[in-house]
């Protein structure tokens, strides 16, 4: 448990903390909790004349299901990314892993606006990290990036892939200031953290720790751990309910996915699900969970109010993530081992779409403010997709 002392001072000039016990999870710099919003004063407004009449126009967009995906940029650099996520508000952010140690951010014009060394100092010692997934807040003022492992003095166990229970260093999550770019707070977590989720009131980050076999639950007001869930062999995917109450989790060293009650933190399971789930997503309803498995080549649709899935389709070798259109009707999967982008119509549970992108591609994330998916491929691009209701 040595890493568990081990970052708890300074970081960018803020506060050191007090060192916790080796027993104890990883504290955090002590920072400011997120700003309150401020109402202004009230105002009295006297009109002498009548207000002038204002027209509102609504555009109705085709559903994704009538359009098709076209490719319209590439994006390469000195990228390996590992996962992309789109912000909201017109950023990108692609980690990198241990290949580059850094995050590279992306404009809505796919230019690239900074490059984020994955490195931090504190107390005059230089530590790297190794940055897997992302998860923005609600509003995109922050961006959660879990860290596979750290690089620095008193870390040589780190976890791998085919990990088994033992013990394993443990690792951080880093906050990004989307203001700044830069980032401003570091969280202990399990080992191996892999995916994270943050839940709608954004007062809570879910962290998946591969190789602690639990799941990490992190208050953004303090920046502290303040729970660790047993779920069992490789946990991955986090999709939490839209009333922010639950949470599903893909246990990928299994065929479960668990069910997380967030007030209580007790657990539930759907069990047998099939093979290796490893990503899941919510449909907007909060009727269906969506779930790849990576050992069978398939998505799968979960009713959640029965726990039965319903439905089938066979998407490509080694489907890894997933990310579901702003109107529900489609499912876009990146699979690993065939070197393709499927996308999936949820009312047929078909592929529409089998699209071939550059080798070994590995996260995707959908941007409903230009309805463009972002693939990103570990072997050094990004590709951007649009859904278009125009012929070629």
């Amino acid at each position: 448990m040595r890493t568990r002392r081990l970052l708890l001072a300074t970081v960018l000039g803020l506060s050191a903390c007090t060192t916790a016990e080796a027993e104890t999870y990883p504290a955090a710099p002590q920072l400011d909790t997120l700003p309150p919003v401020v109402a202004g004063e009230p105002t009295t407004t006297t009109t002498t004349s009548p207000p002038p009449t204002t027209t509102t126009t609504t555009t109705t967009l085709p559903p994704t299901a009538e359009m098709d995906l076209q490719v319209v940029e590439t994006i390469y650099g000195d990228i390996s990314p590992k996962s992309v996520v789109a912000t909201g508000d017109g950023l990108f952010f692609a980690q990198n892993m241990m290949y580059r140690h850094t995050v590279t951010v992306y404009d809505q014009d796919y230019q690239l606006v900074a490059t984020i060394a994955d490195t931090v100092e504190i107390d005059g010692t230089e530590y790297a990290g190794a940055p897997v997934e992302a998860a923005p807040t609600s509003d995109g003022r922050y961006v959660y990036v879990s860290n596979y492992q750290m690089y620095g003095p008193g870390y040589g166990r780190a976890g791998s892939d085919d990990c088994n229970l033992a013990d394993w260093d443990e690792s951080f999550v880093y906050r990004i200031d989307t203001s700044t770019l830069e980032i401003d707070q570091v969280i202990g977590v399990g080992a191996v953290p892999k995916f994270l989720a943050v839940t709608p009131d954004d007062a809570t980050v879910l962290v998946s720790n591969w190789c602690s076999f639990d799941m990490s639950v992190v208050d953004t007001a303090t920046a502290i751990e303040t729970a660790r869930i047993e779920l069992g062999r490789h946990p991955r995917g986090i999709a939490v309910s839209a009333d922010g109450g639950t949470a599903y989790v893909a246990v990928m060293g299994s065929t479960n996915i668990a069910v997380v009650d967030l007030g209580t933190l007790a657990v539930e399971w759907i069990r047998g699900v099939g093979a290796n789930p490893r990503h899941v997503v919510l449909d907007p309803g909060g009727r269906y969970l969506y779930a790849t498995l990576n050992g069978e080549g398939r998505v799968i649709r979960l009713d959640l109010e029965t726990g039965e899935v319903v439905n089938r389709v066979r998407t490509g070798s080694a489907p890894r993530s997933m990310a579901i259109s702003d109107d529900g009707l489609s499912l876009y999967v990146v699979n690993y081992n065939s070197d393709t982008l499927a996308k999936v119509n949820t009312m047929t549970m078909e592929v529409t779409q089998t699209l071939d992108v550059p080798q070994r591609p590995i996260g995707v994330t959908f941007d409903s403010s230009g309805r463009e998916v972002w693939v990103a491929s570990y072997t050094g691009a990004i590709t951007v997709l649009r859904e278009s209701d125009e012929a070629e």
